[in-house]
This record gives C-alpha cells, sequence and structure tokens, in this order.
C-alpha cells in the first residue's frame, strides 16, 4: 500500500499546519489494526490535510496512497476513507464551494479522483458494508459514463439485502437522476419501484424523498400519511449502532449528530425536496412530532427548527408540539426543544404555557452559569421572555434580585414591552449601585442599561448619567458603555432634558453621531446636531457614516441642508452607507429619484438591507409607493427574506434567528400595505 511513500518530498509541502512531514504517519495510521489509531489518523488528514475543504499540494500527494487503501480488504475503515476521497475530489457537498485557495490545485484533485472512480465502481460490491454504502455516491460523481453507473445502481439493488447500503443506492439514483436528465427517466422508475412495498420502510422513504427532489410528480397523493405510517413502523424496528466517540474532532463531531442518524437525514430529505410545499412539511412535521419514539421527536424538533426560520407559513401546531416534549423531562428531546423555542421569540407563543411550567418548576434552569465569562438566562426563562409572556417577567425579578445580572436580560425586555414595567425600579437600582472602579462594570451594567433602554424608563436618567459621566477612562467596555448610556437617553427622548448639556460636550468626540442623534430626540436642536451629523457623513470614519445618514433621515425636513452630503454619500461604494443615505434623501428631502435605484439594488443585492429599507418606506407612507412592488412581492414570497441566498444562511439552510428578524420584516411591510390601503 504504501510502496513509495517514502521516496515523497513531504517535507517540501504544506497542510493548514505547515509542513506535511506528519503525512506519512497520518496515512499508515489509517491503515493500523486499531480502530481508535484509525480514527485519530482521519482526524488529523481532515484537521490538517484536508483543513475545512481545502486542498493543498500535500492533500494531492496523498490520493495515490488512500486509492490503496480503499481497495485492501484487510484496512479497517474503508468506507471513512472513500468519504475523504469523494470530498477531495471537492464534490462532498452537492452544489457548495470547495474551500479556498487556488483553482488549479481543487481542478487537480478532481481530476486526480475522477480518473480513480473506477475504483469506486468495484468497491460497490466490496465484502464491507460500510464501504458499498460509500461507493455508490462517489461513482455517480465521478465516473463519466451515465449508462454503466445507472446499469451499476440497477443490479447492486437487484442483490443488495443490507438496508444502509441500499438507501445509499436510493439516494446515488436521486442524485443521478439530477446530474444526467437525459437518462433519468429509468432511474426514477427504479426509485419509484423502491417507495412502495415489499422495500422496507427505510428504503421506502429513502425513495420518497429522492423522487421530491428529482421527480414531484411521481409522489403519491397520500405522501404525508404514507411517510408517518413508514416512520412508524420504522421506529418499532431495529436502530443502526452508533459508532463509539473518541476523543478526536471527528469523534465529537459524530457525538453532536442525531442519535438516529439515518433516520434523521431520510426526513430532512424529505423535507427538502417539499421545498415550498409547506403545508405538506408542516403536516410531515406534526406526523413526525406526534411519533410514540422520542429519538424521531427530537429529530423533528430540529427540522421543526429548519422550517420556521426558512420558511413562512401557520407554525401554531408544530409549535404546541414542540413545547409537549418539555415535560419528557432531563435529555436530549428536552434541551433541544427548549432550544429551538429560544429561537423562535414570539413564534413561540403556542408553547408558552409549558414553557411557564417548566420554569416553575426548575428554579436551577433560570441562569446559566459558565466556566468563563458571565452568567446568561436559561433557555427556558429566556424562552419564555422572548414569546412575550408576561408570566416570565416575577421570576425575572427574582433573577434581578440575585448576586449578578445575566449577561443578557436587557436583550429579553423589549419582547416583553409594557409587561416587563415592573422590574424598572429594580433595575434603576441595580445600575446605580453598581462600582464604577468595578473591574467587571461592563459585565454588570451593559444588560442594566439594556433592559432600561428598552422599557424606556425617564427615571433612569440620574443612573444612566452616572456611568455616562463616570466611566473611568481604564475600563476595558468603556466605549461599549457610553454608547450604551447615549442609547437610552436617546430613548427617553424629552423626558431627559437635563442630559443635553452632557450630550453637547460629546459632539466633537468618537461619540459625536450618537450623541448627537440622542440630542435631537431629547431637545430638537436642528442647528446644534444637523452641522456635526453632516460633517461625520462627510469626513468620519467608514463605521460612522451610515449611523449618521440614518440619525438624519430621523430629523427629516429638519435636516435639509446636509442633503449635498447624503447625496454624496449616496454614490458610496460601500453598500449601507450608500443604502442608508438614500434612505435619508427621500425622507429628507422628498429625493426619490435618486433614492429609488439605490434601495431596489440594495434590496436585490443583500436581504439583510430589507429591514432598514421596509422601515424608510413605512416612515414615508403613501410617499413610498415607487417600491411598493417591492413590498407585495416580499409578502407573496414563501420563503424568509433572507434563506434563499447565498452567504446569508447558516449550516441548516436558514440564517440565524431568520424567522425573528424577517418576522419584524413582515410587520414592517404590512404597515406599509395597510397605509397604502
Amino acid at each position: 500500500m504504501f510502496t513509495g511513500i517514502d521516496e515523497v518530498d513531504w517535507a517540501s509541502m504544506r497542510h493548514a499546519y505547515g509542513s506535511a512531514e506528519d503525512v506519512p504517519a497520518l496515512l499508515r495510521g489509517l491503515a493500523s489494526a486499531d480502530s481508535a489509531a484509525r480514527e485519530v489518523a482521519l482526524d488529523g488528514m481532515y484537521g490538517a490535510v484536508h483543513h475545512q475543504g481545502d486542498v493543498y499540494d500535500s492533500t494531492l500527494a496523498c490520493l495515490p496512497f488512500l486509492f490503496r487503501l480503499v481497495q485492501c480488504e484487510e484496512v479497517g475503515d474503508r468506507g471513512e476513507v472513500v468519504g475523504l476521497l469523494v470530498s477531495i475530489g471537492g464534490e462532498a457537498v452537492e452544489g457548495g464551494a470547495v474551500g479556498e485557495g487556488p483553482e488549479e490545485t481543487y481542478a487537480r484533485a478532481r481530476t486526480a479522483v475522477r480518473a480513480g472512480a473506477a475504483a469506486f465502481a468495484r468497491l460497490a460490491g466490496d465484502p464491507d458494508p460500510a464501504v458499498r454504502q460509500a461507493a455508490p455516491g462517489a461513482v455517480v460523481r465521478f465516473l463519466d459514463q451515465p449508462a454503466r453507473v445507472l446499469d451499476l445502481l440497477a443490479q447492486r439493488i437487484s442483490v443488495e439485502r443490507n438496508d444502509g447500503v441500499l438507501i445509499a443506492l436510493a439516494e446515488s439514483l436521486g442524485l443521478f437522476a439530477r446530474r444526467h436528465p437525459g437518462h433519468a427517466p429509468r432511474a426514477v422508475d427504479l426509485l419509484a419501484a423502491l417507495s412502495g412495498p415489499p422495500a422496507g420502510p427505510g428504503l421506502r422513504l429513502a425513495a420518497l424523498g429522492q423522487l421530491a427532489g428529482c421527480a414531484p410528480e411521481r409522489l403519491p397523493v397520500d405522501l404525508v400519511s404514507t411517510a408517518v405510517a413508514l416512520l412508524r413502523v420504522r421506529s418499532r424496528g431495529p436502530r443502526p449502532h452508533p459508532r463509539a466517540a473518541t476523543d478526536t474532532l471527528v469523534g465529537r463531531l459524530r457525538q453532536l449528530r442525531p442519535s438516529d442518524e439515518e433516520g434523521s437525514q431520510l426526513l430532512r430529505t424529505l423535507h427538502g425536496g417539499l421545498g415550498d410545499r409547506v403545508a405538506d412539511r408542516i403536516a410531515l412535521l406534526e406526523g413526525q412530532l406526534s411519533s410514540p419514539d422520542p429519538t424521531d421527536r427530537c429529530n423533528a424538533v430540529w427540522m421543526a427548527s429548519a422550517l420556521v426560520h426558512g420558511w413562512r407559513g401557520d407554525f401554531h401546531r408544530p409549535v404546541e408540539l414542540i413545547g409537549a416534549q418539555l415535560a419528557e423531562g432531563e435529555g436530549r428531546l428536552r434541551d433541544s426543544a427548549v432550544s429551538v423555542l429560544s429561537g423562535l421569540f414570539g413564534l413561540a407563543a403556542p408553547a408558552a404555557e409549558q414553557l411557564s411550567a417548566l420554569v416553575d418548576a426548575h428554579g436551577d434552569l433560570w441562569v446559566r452559569h459558565w466556566e468563563r465569562g458571565a452568567p446568561t438566562l436559561g433557555d427556558p426563562l429566556k424562552a419564555l421572555a422572548r414569546a412575550g409572556d408576561a408570566r416570565a417577567v416575577p421570576v425575572l425579578a427574582l433573577v434581578l434580585a440575585g448576586p449578578v445580572v445575566p449577561d443578557d436580560l436587557g436583550h429579553v425586555i423589549a419582547p416583553l414591552g409594557r409587561a416587563a414595567a415592573p422590574l424598572a425600579p429594580a433595575l434603576r437600582s441595580r445600575l446605580a449601585g453598581v462600582p464604577l472602579d468595578s473591574p467587571e462594570l461592563g459585565t454588570r451594567a451593559l444588560p442594566l442599561l439594556a433592559a432600561l433602554t428598552a422599557l424606556e424608563d425617564v427615571r433612569a436618567v440620574p443612573a444612566v448619567l452616572r456611568v455616562l459621566l463616570g466611566t473611568p477612562e481604564e475600563v476595558r467596555s468603556r466605549d461599549a458603555l457610553i454608547a450604551a448610556a447615549i442609547r437610552a437617553l436617546r430613548a427617553f427622548g424629552t423626558a431627559a432634558a437635563e442630559a443635553a448639556p452632557v450630550l453637547r460636550t460629546l459632539l466633537d468626540t468618537e461619540y459625536a453621531v450618537a450623541a448627537a442623534d440622542a440630542l435631537w430626540s431629547v431637545q430638537g436642536d436642528a442647528d446644534a446636531v444637523r452641522p456635526v451629523l453632516a460633517r461625520e457623513l462627510a469626513n468620519g470614519r467608514s463605521g460612522v457614516r451610515r449611523p449618521a445618514a440614518e440619525a438624519l433621515a430621523r430629523m427629516g425636513p429638519a435636516a435639509r441642508p446636509a442633503l449635498p452630503a447624503l447625496r454624496h454619500a449616496a454614490d458610496s461604494p460601500e453598500l449601507w452607507e450608500r443604502m442608508s443615505a438614500a434612505c435619508a434623501l427621500w425622507r429628507v428631502g422628498g429625493e426619490e429619484g435618486l433614492a429609488v435605484p439605490v434601495l431596489r439594488a440594495a434590496w436585490a443585492e443583500n436581504p439583510h438591507c430589507r429591514l432598514l429599507i421596509a422601515d424608510c418606506l413605512v416612515a414615508l407612507g403613501p410617499a413610498g409607493a415607487p417600491l411598493h412592488d417591492l413590498v407585495d412581492g416580499e409578502l407573496a414570497a414563501p420563503r424568509r427574506h433572507t434563506a434563499s441566498f447565498p452567504g446569508v444562511a447558516g449550516p441548516g439552510g436558514h440564517s440565524e434567528q431568520g424567522a425573528f428578524a424577517d418576522e419584524q420584516l413582515l410587520r414592517l411591510l404590512r404597515m406599509c400595505r395597510g397605509a397604502r390601503e
């Protein structure tokens, strides 16, 4: 297997961590008789030689030895090595990126793996089922002979008896049909045959998932009830045994996977294939979340999160069912349900009853303490507060009475609205009592400032000014504290008039934009505020030009003398600067001719811009009509506004807190439509 390995000049090659001198040891480790040693070696290959999908000269030099390894039946874990080869070939994630680096290196890797594709075809009949399971996908990806590939898949299906391998063959048929449309009809016929009896439940689910992705017209009319019934039957049978964990990156990642990874993948594939059939996906989730099997329900909780954050629909019943999992007692299912609910904000309201019961029964879950860093709110209490449920308020009051205010307490006050008003006295008292010379000033004061800002508690002005004026220069979080104090004063508005002289002293400092914005809110002195904002818009740092434009927009016509600076900023090469300036031009001077093209382009270029643009349209009222077609189009779209854009979605196919941001957008857009109608 390793003939010639010592003749390779590994020392002259590189991997993610420098010299590739250690690569021969990693390759030999893959052939070890000890399974733990093999996993350590595989961990090293992914961690250094193929780090985060990258390909180096040492990666290319490994390929001949990796191909020899997978063809030696005495070697264990060859299926994992096949997976490594597929990843190096650049198509481990269909349609995904292949990493960073010179494209020529990746092209050489793809060519080299494709040149060895005949080995994958031989491995499709290997004695080791794990190898047979890994081989079909590799054959489809790298063997450029579609007719031969399809014959091979059909032949293997006719003789294979291992359920896991059959599922891999079905998945490979779907991949084949998408890659080779001219040969797809036969592949689809094979999948349709596998989707019905006498195939087992796992194989049928796999075939249905692939049909959903490549031939939805071949799905049964009773798809949801069929899939739920198959899931029930599968759950009563034996499950694949997970591998023992090892203290490696590969091992730790394996621990994070669902306990029934195969079942999770089957249902995820089906959901993915159904796409915008949101009603069917919700019905399917309801079936999954009602399963007698807790593992199926745990998998469904995370799939529900992906659906809610990625798509728009009526999620009341699935969220209720997620809430029902909170009564399951300690364990992965309850923790998963709590984690998902804490990210749903107002959409978690159907589960509020169960969240409240959990919070009442477990005071130990109110605050989460970390080995390093400040404590945070426990997820059950956080989820209840973010859902806007007033039952969180008395518990938050008890937390406030504790020794340390959790770092994120301020961020759950806003969803509670006026229901959180009873917390204001305790928040003021805590802020007034924080020692300004404490090294923990930032940790202790920032959440309090955020909470008082959300409550717009005008009686907190003295305590806020104390922080603003008294924070020592040497405090590490001084900038954040001053910025938070200024934001609070801005939120208090004219009731904070006593703060105006202090804000004026900040107009020639690095806090000029925030101070001017707050001064406008507190005193409405356009002559004092406008020149500062125009100056910072024209000459300030890149980080202050956008907030300067936004502050001018809030001033409206009072900012008209700043229009020349805004016109210049609307031509900025930086997207957020020109978008903010365009909004201000429209709101301040009614210059829709300049603003509309900029905003329309920004709407399409970056979906995160849409919240700011929608806020601008709400402020404009009927005058925003030239962009109301964007409002109508967005309200009619089934996907969350960030979900379908490359670079803004998370690993689960949706952006973090995607539903929260999207619900904010939808609320603003409905306000636009309401004002128009």
